[in-house]
């Protein structure tokens, strides 16, 4: 991989953090039932990370030679709390295997500073799916 490559990857991540605050902020909005307040704070908790995450790659593109995308990758549709949990568990669980395949490839690149802030990221994520597979659990075992 080469540096052009790598802000190429960032784009995408940059995409898919725009997405996951979108799917935040419309979760919160949309969820309805007995979870509502558990499960509306929960999502609006996520949110100031998520744009956290935005706005590093987007500063880490630029300064890297690149144009930051302002095109989020595509909400999963939801309607029920469950799937609105489900979805996040597996944006959850797919960042942080991004992050951790983009720190591996920063630290190849000799990019020192990327390498630890994408694992950050990638422990971030990893707290965040860790968080839904947790209230989850209630669905799940019913």
């Amino acid at each position: 991989m080469n540096q052009a490559q790598l802000v190429a990857a960032l784009n995408d991540d940059l995409a898919y953090e725009l997405s996951a605050v979108i799917q935040y902020m419309t979760y919160a909005a949309k969820v309805s039932g007995p979870s509502r307040p558990e499960l509306k704070g929960f999502f609006e908790a996520e949110i100031p990370d998520e744009t956290a995450h935005a706005q590093y790659l987007a500063a880490k593109i630029v300064a890297l030679g690149g144009d930051p995308t302002t095109t989020p990758k595509p909400v999963p549709a939801a309607e029920t709390p469950k799937q609105m949990l489900d979805a996040i568990l597996a944006a959850e669980t797919e960042a942080h295997d991004r992050y951790a395949l983009r720190s591996a490839q920063a630290e190849k690149l000799g990019m020192k500073g990327l390498q630890v802030q994408l694992e950050d990221m990638a422990r971030d994520e990893s707290e965040h799916r860790d968080e839904t597979a947790r209230i989850l659990r209630r669905w799940n075992d019913g």
